[in-house]
């Protein structure tokens, strides 16, 4: 008698649940942007938002970074992946490596960049400032692509072997 030692089908979680959690961690993100803040305020004495403005950006980025990065790395999830069932891992279902996670972080900027761009250009071009508004929208440009992908993925899991699993006990 042969035993199937067969694994399981890795299945991808839904956009739908990738939307949640989205939601959440922006939630979340907000505690790791007000400590950043606040750390970098008290460490280059700044009195308001606009001073040093490139340096609290590079510096958020990567507070951010982090934070998705020692994430990713131990556990393959964050919290709102882990209330919302989703965990990253590399196309065969195994942990990713640091590299490809870091490189994840960076591409995951580029679509939602490009959208701020194109709302900035708008806002010029039609001469209307309440046109910047639209930049609300611009993080949820990162699933655009999800709907011409055959398995919904983001551009970013593509192009790198990552995928958002979903790990609900069935």
């Amino acid at each position: 008698m042969q035993q199937n030692s067969a694994a399981p089908p890795l299945r991808l979680a839904s956009r739908r649940r990738r939307f949640a959690c989205m939601m959440y961690e922006g939630v979340l993100l907000f505690a790791v942007v007000f400590l950043a803040s606040y750390l970098f305020d008290t460490l280059t004495q700044s009195r308001n938002g606009l001073m040093l403005r490139h340096g609290r950006q590079a510096a958020l980025f990567i507070a951010i970074g982090i934070y998705f990065l020692v994430c990713w790395r131990m556990r393959g999830q964050t919290l709102p992946m882990k209330t919302w069932h989703i965990r990253l891992s590399g196309a065969d279902g195994t942990p990713s490596t640091l590299p490809r996670l870091m490189a994840r972080y960076v591409l995951a900027w580029v679509l939602p960049l490009l959208a701020a761009l194109g709302v900035l250009g708008a806002s010029r071009i039609t001469g209307y400032s309440s046109t910047d508004l639209l930049i609300v929208f611009a993080p949820f440009s990162i699933f655009v692509w999800s709907w011409f992908d055959p398995e919904s993925q983001f551009l970013h899991d593509r192009l790198l072997g990552t995928r958002l699993l979903d790990v609900q006990k069935v």
